[in-house]
């Protein structure tokens, strides 16, 4: 009888958290932190994500807010992405993806430290990214992901005077906290 119980509650665990890779669709919040290469310094996001998974493979959709500064504060840099990432789960928990990503960008320059006036600017720019996580079940209905993704993007900054292209490739750290909808 003991026998039979603790197989039953492994069996239990076991299947609890497996389930999650087998069929998934959940929708959540994610923040993170993130440092591009030629910015004055690392920054935090918020953002939202939805991502679907069947039988180790999976796609996520996901928008987020962040700014960065360049220049010691002379050029201020806000974005939107929206990306969107292939998964690959080799093992229940763990997971790789690559994907690409539209950031829609405002570049806003400081007049007084430039000593001129230039109008804000707003373009889209494609950038890709690939990365690793792990993804772990929080009871039956939820999960939680966090992953490390580095990031490929460069703004042109070519018809502005006194700016080349900024590279701002950037490595980020994300959390997200996923709700299952089925």
């Amino acid at each position: 009888m003991k026998f039979s119980a603790t197989c039953f509650v492994f069996l239990l665990i076991l299947f609890a958290s497996l389930q999650p890779t087998f069929a998934f669709i959940g929708v959540g919040p994610r923040v993170g932190y993130y440092e591009a290469k030629e910015a004055d310094a690392g920054r935090y996001f918020i953002g939202a994500a939805a991502r679907i998974g069947i039988l180790g493979l999976g796609a996520e959709a996901a928008i987020d807010y962040r700014s960065e500064k360049y220049d010691n504060g002379l050029l201020t840099v806000r974005s939107w992405p929206v990306t969107v990432s292939l998964i690959y789960h080799p093992l229940p928990v763990i997971y790789a993806l690559a994907g690409a990503g539209w950031y829609h960008t405002t570049m806003d320059y400081n007049e007084k430290k430039l000593g001129y006036k230039i109008k804000s600017q707003t373009s889209t720019e494609m950038g890709y990214h690939v990365g690793v996580g792990v993804e772990l079940p929080l009871g039956f209905t939820s999960k939680i992901a966090a992953d490390v993704r580095y990031v490929f993007l460069n703004y042109d900054l070519g018809n502005t005077a006194g700016m080349e292209n900024k590279d701002a490739d950037f490595y980020s750290i994300n959390i997200t906290l996923f709700w299952d909808l089925f």
